[in-house]
């Protein structure tokens, strides 16, 4: 049995993490400021059997040292997670992803401590924009590394970043470990600065560790309130309110859509398996969806009329394509992620309509961009 710590234990993943790590027998201690814009303006939360809670801030020296007493394992959930709202409430996101990190590993070296093991939750948004080919550099295929793409590319509609090197039309490939990492958002740039920072420090500290590189994880207990990720929470709202599901640029960005019972079962090997020199993974399903595919996908499930409509618009920071090549998890874990797409939103919608219909922010948010010339 481990005494494991789960930083932001109350939200999506957390939760799922809670319920395969109580279910295989460890003792679990979820650590949780219940923010409004996550779990809504009153927010309230018991936890799952077997389970204790304590509501504190990632920044709260006092309530994280009483969390992580007698712990052996820590889960490092605790993030902001919006790629948009992250390119101007940047001293926020520094605050929470970054000095949040920083002050559990302060902690830790400067305490008597029994932790020896640690798993971090990071994001494929760290690649940027991932791995592509291009064959006209040579025939047989080269993998290049585009650059962000420029606002001035995005409000010319070039959406597909071209090769670096010949400027010709490359296509997306599975993004490896081992690739070069070029965050294109502030929310990156702080999960890439959590890694260097889970790296050094538990390799001075000769704590196990594992770096969790999440895809686009969805699934039943997504939060329904927050207008800044999700796109397939902000989707079903729409749906049910009958209004219209709008599309960035020309609906083909494609991501890499992974079920939360994949991740948390990722989680959990870690937490059965810790790596004492320190593993990093991708965590995905390998697959790449398009944004207009998938929506399209929801709204058949969901039995709506509606059809996605492609707007043009666009958003500095996101990227165009990225999927994982997932390798090094099955070798490392021996696990395969293995619920599809489609039954995984079969299982989301059938969660949905249970819950009651949230405001729809969405458009809020999108105004809150275009104002700070962050989406035009």
């Amino acid at each position: 049995m481990r005494n494991i710590l789960i930083t932001g234990g109350a939200g999506f993943i957390g939760t799922e993490v809670t319920r395969l790590a109580v279910a295989a027998g460890h003792r679990v201690t979820i650590f949780d400021n219940l923010s409004p814009q996550v779990h809504g303006e009153d927010p309230t939360f018991a936890p799952l059997a077997g389970a204790a809670f304590i509501r504190g801030d990632i920044n709260d020296r006092e309530a994280l040292a009483e969390a992580i007493a007698g712990v052996d394992t820590i889960v490092h959930l605790a993030a902001e997670t919006g790629t948009g709202q992250s390119m101007y409430e940047i001293d926020h996101y520094y605050r929470v992803n970054v000095q949040g990190t920083a002050l559990l590993f302060d902690l830790l070296v400067n305490s008597r401590h029994s932790v020896g093991n640690f798993i971090l939750a990071s994001s494929r948004s760290v690649y940027g924009e991932g791995a592509y080919i291009c064959r006209t550099c040579d025939a047989g295929g080269v993998r290049r590394f585009p650059d962000a793409r420029t606002a001035e590319q995005l409000a010319d509609h070039k959406w597909d970043p071209p090769c670096p090197q010949c400027g010709a039309a490359t296509a997306p490939t599975a993004t490896r470990e081992d690739d070069p990492t070029s965050p294109a958002s502030i929310y990156a740039a702080t999960k890439l600065s959590q890694e260097d920072l889970t790296r050094v420090a538990c390799t001075s500290m000769k704590i196990a560790h594992a770096i969790l590189r999440f895809q686009n994880v969805f699934g039943e207990g997504q939060s329904l309130t927050n207008p800044y990720t999700g796109i397939l929470s902000i989707f079903s709202t729409r749906l049910r309110l009958g209004l219209p599901l709008p599309i960035f640029e020309d609906g083909e960005e494609s991501r890499d859509f992974v079920h939360v019972d994949d991740v948390a079962m990722a989680v959990l090997r870690c937490i059965e398996q810790p790596s004492p020199q320190g593993i990093l993974m991708n965590v995905g399903s390998g697959r790449p969806t398009s944004v207009l595919e998938v929506a399209r996908l929801l709204a058949r499930i969901m039995g709506s009329a509606i059809e996605p409509h492609v707007t043009g618009e666009y958003r500095l920071g996101d990227i165009r394509h990225n999927f994982a090549a997932i390798a090094e998890l099955e070798r490392v874990t021996g696990f395969v992620p293995g619920v599809s797409l489609e039954a995984g939103l079969r299982r989301f919608v059938k969660w949905v309509q249970t819950q009651p219909i949230p405001e729809d922010q969405l458009d809020r948010a999108n105004a809150e961009l275009r104002s700070r010339k962050l989406m035009a």
